[in-house]
Protein backbone atom coordinates (compact mmCIF):
# COMPACT_ATOMS: atom_id res chain seq x y z
CA UNK A 1 0.00 0.00 0.00
CA UNK A 2 1.37 3.46 -0.93
CA UNK A 3 1.71 6.39 1.62
CA UNK A 4 0.62 9.27 -0.21
CA UNK A 5 3.94 11.09 1.96
CA UNK A 6 7.14 9.21 0.03
CA UNK A 7 9.49 9.65 2.64
CA UNK A 8 7.33 6.67 4.03
CA UNK A 9 7.09 3.73 3.08
CA UNK A 10 4.92 0.28 4.98
CA UNK A 11 6.53 -3.02 4.89
CA UNK A 12 6.34 -6.38 6.78
CA UNK A 13 8.06 -6.29 10.27
CA UNK A 14 11.61 -8.24 10.89
CA UNK A 15 11.59 -10.78 13.93
CA UNK A 16 15.25 -8.88 15.04
CA UNK A 17 12.98 -5.44 15.05
CA UNK A 18 10.60 -6.40 17.17
CA UNK A 19 12.35 -4.37 20.68
CA UNK A 20 13.08 -1.35 18.51
CA UNK A 21 9.48 -1.31 16.99
CA UNK A 22 7.69 -2.21 20.23
CA UNK A 23 9.43 0.99 21.67
CA UNK A 24 8.78 2.69 19.22
CA UNK A 25 4.58 1.95 19.48
CA UNK A 26 5.51 2.13 23.32
CA UNK A 27 6.16 6.36 22.87
CA UNK A 28 3.63 6.84 20.43
CA UNK A 29 1.21 5.67 23.55
CA UNK A 30 2.57 8.35 25.66
CA UNK A 31 5.98 6.75 26.47
CA UNK A 32 5.01 5.43 30.07
CA UNK A 33 6.88 1.95 29.45
CA UNK A 34 5.25 -1.26 31.14
CA UNK A 35 6.91 -3.92 33.05
CA UNK A 36 9.68 -6.25 32.32
CA UNK A 37 7.25 -9.33 32.55
CA UNK A 38 4.72 -7.50 30.60
CA UNK A 39 6.74 -6.83 27.86
CA UNK A 40 8.13 -10.21 27.70
CA UNK A 41 4.65 -11.69 27.49
CA UNK A 42 3.72 -9.29 25.00
CA UNK A 43 7.05 -10.64 22.74
CA UNK A 44 6.01 -13.82 23.12
CA UNK A 45 2.51 -13.15 22.04
CA UNK A 46 3.86 -11.10 19.31
CA UNK A 47 2.86 -12.65 15.79
CA UNK A 48 5.66 -10.98 13.53
CA UNK A 49 4.75 -12.41 10.49
CA UNK A 50 1.06 -10.76 11.14
CA UNK A 51 3.11 -7.30 12.09
CA UNK A 52 3.71 -4.26 9.77
CA UNK A 53 6.44 -1.84 10.34
CA UNK A 54 5.83 1.85 9.00
CA UNK A 55 9.61 3.51 7.80
CA UNK A 56 11.33 6.50 7.28
CA UNK A 57 14.39 5.34 5.67
CA UNK A 58 15.75 2.32 7.82
CA UNK A 59 14.20 4.37 10.94
CA UNK A 60 10.59 2.49 12.38
CA UNK A 61 8.42 5.48 13.01
CA UNK A 62 5.01 3.31 13.65
CA UNK A 63 3.31 -0.27 12.58
CA UNK A 64 0.47 -2.83 13.92
CA UNK A 65 0.18 -5.87 14.35
CA UNK A 66 -2.93 -8.82 14.60
CA UNK A 67 -3.31 -11.76 16.74
CA UNK A 68 -4.94 -14.85 15.28
CA UNK A 69 -7.87 -15.28 17.29
CA UNK A 70 -10.98 -17.72 17.71
CA UNK A 71 -14.18 -15.47 18.12
CA UNK A 72 -17.58 -17.07 19.66
CA UNK A 73 -20.10 -15.31 17.66
CA UNK A 74 -24.04 -15.77 18.48
CA UNK A 75 -25.41 -19.23 18.12
CA UNK A 76 -22.20 -20.46 19.62
CA UNK A 77 -19.99 -21.01 16.32
CA UNK A 78 -16.41 -20.21 16.58
CA UNK A 79 -14.97 -18.16 14.04
CA UNK A 80 -11.21 -17.16 13.32
CA UNK A 81 -10.75 -13.36 13.62
CA UNK A 82 -8.03 -10.52 13.43
CA UNK A 83 -7.05 -8.95 16.72
CA UNK A 84 -5.60 -5.89 15.91
CA UNK A 85 -3.37 -4.93 17.85
CA UNK A 86 -0.14 -2.20 18.67
CA UNK A 87 -1.47 0.36 16.02
CA UNK A 88 0.32 3.92 16.36
CA UNK A 89 2.77 6.10 14.77
CA UNK A 90 4.89 8.67 16.32
CA UNK A 91 3.28 12.03 16.62
CA UNK A 92 5.97 13.24 14.49
CA UNK A 93 4.73 11.45 11.83
CA UNK A 94 1.16 11.57 11.75
CA UNK A 95 -1.30 12.82 9.30
CA UNK A 96 0.80 11.71 6.47
CA UNK A 97 -1.42 8.47 5.35
CA UNK A 98 0.61 6.36 7.08
CA UNK A 99 -2.02 4.69 9.37
CA UNK A 100 -4.63 5.15 6.43
CA UNK A 101 -2.76 2.88 4.28
CA UNK A 102 -1.31 0.24 7.08
CA UNK A 103 -5.11 -0.05 7.53
CA UNK A 104 -6.14 -1.01 4.65
CA UNK A 105 -3.00 -2.83 3.76
CA UNK A 106 -3.85 -5.03 7.23
CA UNK A 107 -7.66 -5.74 5.89
CA UNK A 108 -6.00 -6.71 2.64
CA UNK A 109 -4.09 -9.22 4.50
CA UNK A 110 -6.87 -10.35 7.11
CA UNK A 111 -9.04 -11.08 3.83
CA UNK A 112 -6.34 -13.13 1.93
CA UNK A 113 -6.16 -14.94 5.24
CA UNK A 114 -9.69 -16.63 4.71
CA UNK A 115 -10.51 -14.69 8.29
CA UNK A 116 -14.19 -12.81 7.59
CA UNK A 117 -13.85 -10.23 10.94
CA UNK A 118 -11.17 -8.19 12.19
CA UNK A 119 -11.55 -6.67 15.64
CA UNK A 120 -10.01 -4.42 18.11
CA UNK A 121 -9.65 -2.45 21.29
CA UNK A 122 -9.94 1.35 20.70
CA UNK A 123 -7.37 3.70 22.72
CA UNK A 124 -9.10 6.87 20.91
CA UNK A 125 -12.74 5.18 19.17
CA UNK A 126 -13.35 8.10 17.10
CA UNK A 127 -10.35 6.88 14.84
CA UNK A 128 -11.53 3.49 13.84
CA UNK A 129 -15.06 4.09 12.59
CA UNK A 130 -14.10 5.29 8.99
CA UNK A 131 -12.05 2.34 8.68
CA UNK A 132 -14.88 0.34 9.10
CA UNK A 133 -15.04 -0.81 13.10
CA UNK A 134 -18.04 -0.75 14.70
CA UNK A 135 -18.65 -0.67 18.95
CA UNK A 136 -20.21 -4.35 19.22
CA UNK A 137 -19.35 -4.74 22.85
CA UNK A 138 -19.73 -3.06 25.97
CA UNK A 139 -18.33 -3.61 29.72
CA UNK A 140 -19.94 -2.78 33.29
CA UNK A 141 -17.60 -1.04 35.41
CA UNK A 142 -19.03 -1.17 39.24
CA UNK A 143 -18.06 -0.45 42.61
CA UNK A 144 -19.80 -1.26 45.96
CA UNK A 145 -19.78 -0.58 49.29
CA UNK A 146 -19.01 -3.35 51.85
CA UNK A 147 -22.32 -3.35 54.22
CA UNK A 148 -24.35 -1.77 51.56
CA UNK A 149 -24.81 -4.69 49.00
CA UNK A 150 -26.28 -7.87 50.30
CA UNK A 151 -26.02 -10.90 47.31
CA UNK A 152 -29.13 -12.70 46.87
CA UNK A 153 -27.97 -16.25 46.54
CA UNK A 154 -30.17 -18.43 44.31
CA UNK A 155 -31.25 -22.08 45.77
CA UNK A 156 -28.23 -23.76 46.22
CA UNK A 157 -27.37 -27.36 44.65
CA UNK A 158 -25.44 -29.13 46.34
CA UNK A 159 -22.52 -28.71 48.38
CA UNK A 160 -19.37 -26.03 47.88
CA UNK A 161 -15.91 -25.16 49.63
CA UNK A 162 -14.18 -22.12 49.12
CA UNK A 163 -10.11 -22.16 49.23
CA UNK A 164 -7.54 -19.60 48.90
CA UNK A 165 -4.73 -20.58 45.99
CA UNK A 166 -2.29 -19.44 44.19
CA UNK A 167 -3.70 -18.19 40.85
CA UNK A 168 -0.46 -20.09 38.84
CA UNK A 169 -0.87 -23.64 40.03
CA UNK A 170 -4.41 -24.04 39.40
CA UNK A 171 -4.27 -22.27 35.98
CA UNK A 172 -5.12 -24.90 33.93
CA UNK A 173 -7.75 -26.04 35.78
CA UNK A 174 -9.58 -22.09 35.94
CA UNK A 175 -8.67 -22.41 31.96
CA UNK A 176 -11.10 -25.42 31.72
CA UNK A 177 -13.68 -23.96 33.25
CA UNK A 178 -13.25 -20.62 30.97
CA UNK A 179 -13.14 -22.84 27.92
CA UNK A 180 -16.81 -24.51 28.75
CA UNK A 181 -18.11 -21.40 29.48
CA UNK A 182 -16.88 -19.44 26.83
CA UNK A 183 -19.44 -20.90 24.05
CA UNK A 184 -22.26 -18.95 25.79
CA UNK A 185 -21.50 -15.74 25.20
CA UNK A 186 -20.50 -13.86 21.84
CA UNK A 187 -17.53 -12.03 21.70
CA UNK A 188 -15.67 -14.24 24.12
CA UNK A 189 -12.26 -15.28 22.69
CA UNK A 190 -11.49 -19.21 22.99
CA UNK A 191 -7.67 -18.57 24.35
CA UNK A 192 -5.06 -20.12 22.12
CA UNK A 193 -1.62 -21.44 23.86
CA UNK A 194 0.12 -18.66 25.74
CA UNK A 195 -3.03 -16.73 26.12
CA UNK A 196 -3.78 -18.26 29.29
CA UNK A 197 -0.73 -16.34 30.90
CA UNK A 198 -2.40 -12.65 30.40
CA UNK A 199 -5.55 -13.47 33.18
CA UNK A 200 -3.07 -14.15 35.91
CA UNK A 201 0.21 -11.67 34.63
CA UNK A 202 0.76 -9.74 37.66
CA UNK A 203 4.20 -7.65 37.15
CA UNK A 204 4.85 -6.15 40.57
CA UNK A 205 5.59 -2.84 39.30
CA UNK A 206 2.28 -3.16 37.64
CA UNK A 207 0.31 -3.04 41.59
CA UNK A 208 -0.31 0.26 42.24
CA UNK A 209 -0.18 -0.16 45.76
CA UNK A 210 -2.72 -3.76 45.61
CA UNK A 211 -1.47 -6.77 47.15
CA UNK A 212 -0.39 -9.89 44.94
CA UNK A 213 -2.98 -11.36 42.66
CA UNK A 214 -5.21 -13.68 45.00
CA UNK A 215 -7.74 -16.52 43.81
CA UNK A 216 -10.72 -18.34 45.68
CA UNK A 217 -11.43 -21.49 44.28
CA UNK A 218 -15.23 -22.89 44.85
CA UNK A 219 -14.90 -26.43 44.73
CA UNK A 220 -17.57 -29.73 45.58
CA UNK A 221 -16.58 -30.18 48.83
CA UNK A 222 -16.93 -34.62 48.41
CA UNK A 223 -15.11 -34.79 44.77
CA UNK A 224 -13.14 -31.75 44.33
CA UNK A 225 -14.61 -30.35 41.26
CA UNK A 226 -13.50 -26.73 40.42
CA UNK A 227 -16.97 -25.18 39.98
CA UNK A 228 -15.98 -21.67 40.01
CA UNK A 229 -13.09 -19.33 41.14
CA UNK A 230 -12.38 -15.76 41.58
CA UNK A 231 -9.18 -13.70 41.29
CA UNK A 232 -8.95 -10.57 43.12
CA UNK A 233 -6.25 -8.22 44.91
CA UNK A 234 -6.74 -5.98 48.09
CA UNK A 235 -5.52 -2.61 48.65
CA UNK A 236 -4.92 -1.63 52.45
CA UNK A 237 -5.96 2.03 53.77
CA UNK A 238 -7.05 3.80 56.40
CA UNK A 239 -9.39 6.70 57.47
CA UNK A 240 -11.19 8.23 60.26
CA UNK A 241 -13.47 5.79 60.64
CA UNK A 242 -10.99 2.45 60.65
CA UNK A 243 -10.24 0.55 57.57
CA UNK A 244 -11.18 1.60 54.08
CA UNK A 245 -9.37 -1.41 51.73
CA UNK A 246 -10.58 -1.85 48.29
CA UNK A 247 -10.68 -5.03 46.58
CA UNK A 248 -9.94 -4.77 43.04
CA UNK A 249 -11.63 -8.10 40.83
CA UNK A 250 -9.94 -9.26 38.19
CA UNK A 251 -12.36 -12.47 37.23
CA UNK A 252 -15.18 -13.90 38.72
CA UNK A 253 -16.66 -17.21 36.70
CA UNK A 254 -18.55 -19.71 37.50
CA UNK A 255 -21.32 -22.48 35.70
CA UNK A 256 -24.17 -22.43 38.48
CA UNK A 257 -25.71 -19.27 39.39
CA UNK A 258 -25.58 -19.97 43.19
CA UNK A 259 -21.66 -20.67 42.80
CA UNK A 260 -21.14 -16.96 40.97
CA UNK A 261 -23.27 -15.56 43.95
CA UNK A 262 -21.44 -17.49 46.88
CA UNK A 263 -18.02 -16.43 45.00
CA UNK A 264 -19.68 -12.61 44.90
CA UNK A 265 -20.65 -12.90 48.63
CA UNK A 266 -17.18 -13.77 49.63
CA UNK A 267 -15.66 -10.80 47.59
CA UNK A 268 -17.66 -8.23 49.71
CA UNK A 269 -17.24 -9.84 52.83
CA UNK A 270 -13.24 -9.60 53.22
CA UNK A 271 -12.26 -8.17 56.59
CA UNK A 272 -10.53 -5.09 56.56
CA UNK A 273 -12.39 -3.73 53.13
CA UNK A 274 -14.71 -1.27 52.49
CA UNK A 275 -14.99 -1.19 48.65
CA UNK A 276 -15.32 -3.67 45.72
CA UNK A 277 -14.40 -2.36 42.20
CA UNK A 278 -14.89 -4.54 39.22
CA UNK A 279 -13.55 -2.75 35.71
CA UNK A 280 -14.95 -5.51 33.19
CA UNK A 281 -17.90 -7.66 33.87
CA UNK A 282 -20.74 -8.21 30.92
CA UNK A 283 -23.36 -5.44 30.37
CA UNK A 284 -26.06 -8.05 31.68
CA UNK A 285 -23.33 -9.38 34.10
CA UNK A 286 -26.10 -11.17 36.72
CA UNK A 287 -24.32 -9.15 39.99
CA UNK A 288 -26.93 -6.28 38.38
CA UNK A 289 -29.76 -9.04 38.86
CA UNK A 290 -28.41 -10.52 42.13
CA UNK A 291 -27.51 -7.24 44.57
CA UNK A 292 -29.84 -5.82 46.95
CA UNK A 293 -29.75 -2.39 45.88
CA UNK A 294 -28.52 -1.91 42.28
CA UNK A 295 -28.02 1.56 42.97
CA UNK A 296 -24.65 1.04 45.23
CA UNK A 297 -23.29 -0.23 42.05
CA UNK A 298 -23.04 2.33 40.66
CA UNK A 299 -22.78 0.93 37.51
CA UNK A 300 -21.04 2.59 34.56
CA UNK A 301 -21.17 1.33 30.65
CA UNK A 302 -17.66 1.06 28.94
CA UNK A 303 -17.07 0.84 25.18
CA UNK A 304 -15.12 -2.70 24.81
CA UNK A 305 -14.72 -4.26 21.27
CA UNK A 306 -14.93 -2.88 17.77
CA UNK A 307 -15.79 -5.81 15.19
CA UNK A 308 -15.22 -4.84 11.38
CA UNK A 309 -16.75 -7.14 8.76
CA UNK A 310 -14.00 -7.92 6.26
CA UNK A 311 -15.65 -10.91 4.48
CA UNK A 312 -19.52 -9.83 4.66
CA UNK A 313 -21.39 -12.77 3.20
CA UNK A 314 -18.96 -15.18 4.54
CA UNK A 315 -19.07 -13.23 8.20
CA UNK A 316 -23.18 -13.33 8.20
CA UNK A 317 -22.87 -16.57 7.06
CA UNK A 318 -21.28 -17.78 9.75
CA UNK A 319 -23.56 -16.80 12.83
CA UNK A 320 -26.29 -18.14 14.21
CA UNK A 321 -30.05 -16.44 13.49
CA UNK A 322 -32.72 -15.74 16.34
CA UNK A 323 -35.15 -16.23 14.28
CA UNK A 324 -36.20 -16.07 10.23
CA UNK A 325 -35.14 -13.29 8.38
CA UNK A 326 -35.16 -12.84 4.24
CA UNK A 327 -34.01 -9.34 3.05
CA UNK A 328 -31.95 -7.08 1.09
CA UNK A 329 -29.21 -5.22 2.61
CA UNK A 330 -27.70 -2.19 0.55
CA UNK A 331 -23.84 -1.44 1.88
CA UNK A 332 -21.62 1.04 1.61
CA UNK A 333 -17.93 0.25 2.04
CA UNK A 334 -15.36 3.15 0.86
CA UNK A 335 -12.69 1.10 2.33
CA UNK A 336 -13.22 -2.38 2.01
CA UNK A 337 -14.87 -1.99 -1.69
CA UNK A 338 -15.62 -5.59 -1.92
CA UNK A 339 -18.04 -5.85 0.25
CA UNK A 340 -20.24 -3.20 -1.01
CA UNK A 341 -23.82 -3.39 -3.18
CA UNK A 342 -26.47 -4.82 -2.58
CA UNK A 343 -26.62 -8.59 -0.58
CA UNK A 344 -29.78 -10.76 -0.19
CA UNK A 345 -29.55 -12.32 3.39
CA UNK A 346 -31.80 -15.28 4.02
CA UNK A 347 -31.07 -16.90 7.57
CA UNK A 348 -33.22 -18.92 10.40
CA UNK A 349 -32.80 -20.75 13.66
CA UNK A 350 -30.52 -23.41 13.29
CA UNK A 351 -29.77 -23.20 9.70
CA UNK A 352 -26.80 -21.98 7.46
CA UNK A 353 -27.20 -18.53 6.35
CA UNK A 354 -26.75 -17.50 2.81
CA UNK A 355 -25.54 -13.90 1.75
CA UNK A 356 -25.36 -13.56 -2.04
CA UNK A 357 -25.26 -10.26 -4.72
CA UNK A 358 -28.35 -9.36 -5.48
CA UNK A 359 -29.95 -6.79 -7.55
CA UNK A 360 -33.30 -6.77 -5.89
CA UNK A 361 -34.54 -3.20 -4.29
CA UNK A 362 -33.25 -2.35 -1.07
CA UNK A 363 -34.74 -3.06 2.17
CA UNK A 364 -32.44 -1.44 4.89
CA UNK A 365 -29.23 0.60 3.35
CA UNK A 366 -26.25 0.89 6.22
CA UNK A 367 -22.19 1.26 6.13
CA UNK A 368 -20.54 -2.03 6.83
CA UNK A 369 -19.83 0.11 10.37
CA UNK A 370 -23.15 -0.63 11.41
CA UNK A 371 -23.16 -4.58 10.68
CA UNK A 372 -19.58 -4.56 12.89
CA UNK A 373 -21.67 -2.89 15.60
CA UNK A 374 -24.72 -5.22 15.44
CA UNK A 375 -23.08 -8.64 14.57
CA UNK A 376 -22.16 -9.91 17.79
CA UNK A 377 -26.03 -8.92 18.78
CA UNK A 378 -25.57 -6.74 21.14
CA UNK A 379 -26.62 -3.34 19.34
CA UNK A 380 -29.88 -3.12 17.87
CA UNK A 381 -30.36 -2.58 14.11
CA UNK A 382 -33.15 -0.22 15.28
CA UNK A 383 -31.27 1.99 17.73
CA UNK A 384 -29.15 2.25 15.09
CA UNK A 385 -32.08 3.25 12.87
CA UNK A 386 -33.33 5.87 15.56
CA UNK A 387 -29.23 7.32 15.23
CA UNK A 388 -29.96 7.95 11.61
CA UNK A 389 -27.18 5.54 10.79
CA UNK A 390 -29.32 2.51 9.04
CA UNK A 391 -32.93 3.62 7.16
CA UNK A 392 -35.39 1.35 6.30
CA UNK A 393 -36.26 1.35 2.74
CA UNK A 394 -39.03 -1.33 2.73
CA UNK A 395 -41.38 0.07 5.52
CA UNK A 396 -41.80 -2.81 8.26
CA UNK A 397 -38.57 -4.89 7.73
CA UNK A 398 -36.35 -3.31 10.32
CA UNK A 399 -37.73 -4.44 13.07
CA UNK A 400 -37.76 -8.29 12.49
CA UNK A 401 -34.30 -7.84 10.44
CA UNK A 402 -33.33 -6.31 14.17
CA UNK A 403 -34.54 -8.81 16.16
CA UNK A 404 -32.94 -11.92 13.81
CA UNK A 405 -29.35 -9.97 14.83
CA UNK A 406 -29.83 -10.02 18.64
CA UNK A 407 -28.29 -12.72 20.77
CA UNK A 408 -29.81 -14.06 24.09
CA UNK A 409 -26.34 -12.47 26.21
CA UNK A 410 -24.95 -9.33 25.49
CA UNK A 411 -21.89 -9.66 24.27
CA UNK A 412 -18.61 -9.66 26.02
CA UNK A 413 -14.64 -9.17 25.88
CA UNK A 414 -12.90 -10.71 28.61
CA UNK A 415 -9.68 -9.43 28.59
CA UNK A 416 -7.77 -6.91 26.47
CA UNK A 417 -5.24 -7.46 23.55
Amino acid sequence: MTIRHPELTLRPLRAEEWETWYSTLDVAFGGGGEAPAERALWHELTEVERSLAICEGERIVGGGSAFSFRLVVPGGAVVPAAGVTMVGVLPTHRRRGALTAMMRRQLADVRAAGESLAVLTASEPAIYGRFGYGQATRKAVVSMLRGRVKVHTPERRGGLALRLADPAPELARCEELYARLATRRPGTLLRQPGWEKLPVLDAPESRSGFSPLQSVLAEDPETGELLGYARYAVKDDWNERGAAGVVRVRAVQAEQPWVYARLWEFLLDLDLTERVEAFNLPADDPLLHLVSDVRHLTPRMVDAMFVRLVDLPKALGARGWAQPVDAVLEVTDAFCPWNAGRWRLTAAPGKPATCVPTDEPADLALDVRELGSAYLGGTSLTALAAAGLVHELRPGVLEPVSAAFRSGLEPWLPHGF
